[in-house]
């Protein structure tokens, strides 16, 4: 009888996911009759309130199992005071540390450089000027540059790129700029990966700088004071 009991609760188990997938699958298609130009890149049944959770471009939406509303907005957990939406977007948004195109970046080692972050940034961005400030009080830190000029926003920050990019000590070229406003000479004509790093910034929607990255993938957008810097840095672990 137990056997029996087991086997039918296995059957109802696979039959209810059954039915949630069929449910996100008819939502998916829903979403993109609606929202023709939308990516939708999950639909997901959650385990509670009787919602269906939408990524779309790493943004995260909620609804019903009809489609008949769409909440967006964030989900907090009473109890805890979790932001179970916010914490959802920062798994989304993270990118794994060491899949990072390092090849493409220059680096500032300060101190023995043991811990490492990396930091997308637009010469002509005023917070990311604002940010040098407190990047220059961190220690033994590895500080990978990635040249992410916005030229949408500045115009002339994709030639200054390339000049820093192409001078003979990228860091001092980087560091005089941002710090000092001297211009770089170095011709923008060598081999560089402004271009590059624009469509790998897209694919993984970095629409902003500075953006910066943690050893455990974790992202975060916008400049940031050094005491937290800091406190990131020393409490992510690559994974």
């Amino acid at each position: 009888m137990l056997k029996r009991v087991s086997l039918l609760a296995a059957i109802a188990l696979v039959l209810a996911a059954g039915v949630a997938r069929a449910d996100e699958e008819a939502i998916r298609k829903a979403v993109q009759a609606k929202f023709p130009r939308a990516t939708v890149q999950s639909v997901t049944k959650l385990s509670y309130l009787g919602l269906y959770e939408i990524v779309i471009e790493n943004d995260v939406l909620y609804t019903d199992e009809n489609f008949e509303y769409v909440i967006d907005g964030n989900i907090i957990e009473t109890q805890s005071g979790r932001n179970v939406t916010e914490e959802r977007k920062r798994k989304l948004a993270a990118i794994p540390f060491d899949e990072l195109p390092f090849d493409l970046a220059f680096k500032r080692v300060k101190g023995k450089g043991e811990r490492k972050m990396a930091v997308f940034s637009d010469p002509d961005c005023p917070f990311c000027k604002r940010i040098e400030q407190d990047l220059a009080k961190l220690d033994n830190v590895t500080i990978y540059m990635f040249l992410y000029p916005i030229e949408s926003l500045h115009p002339q920050a994709g030639d200054k790129a390339k000049r820093i990019w192409c001078s003979q000590d990228k860091v001092k070229a980087w560091e005089d700029y941002m710090n000092k406003g001297v211009v770089p000479t170095a011709a923008p004509t060598c081999d560089n990966p402004v271009d590059k790093l624009a469509k790998y910034g897209a694919q993984h929607h970095i629409n902003g700088t500075p953006t910066l990255v943690f050893a455990n993938g974790e992202r975060v957008p916008g400049a940031i004071s050094a005491s937290q810097i800091e406190k990131l840095l020393s409490s992510t672990k690559s994974n």
